[in-house]
């Protein structure tokens, strides 16, 4: 599986200042188990991984 990481400084106006966090753009949605190891692999406390609306539904 494939996905991208995109790491953000949240609450920031500055490179490197603020509150790291991972973000995992899906195309799907995938099992919270997965999610959750996810957001494990990349240490980081913040972590969102937003899928297509479509997908909830």
């Amino acid at each position: 599986m494939k996905i991208n990481v995109y790491q953000v400084d949240a609450f920031a106006n500055k490179l490197f200042e603020g509150n790291p966090a991972a973000i995992f753009p899906l195309q799907e949605r995938l099992s919270e188990e997965t999610v959750e190891a996810l957001a494990a692999e990349n240490n980081l406390s913040e972590t969102a991984s937003p899928a297509e609306l479509d997908s909830y539904v």
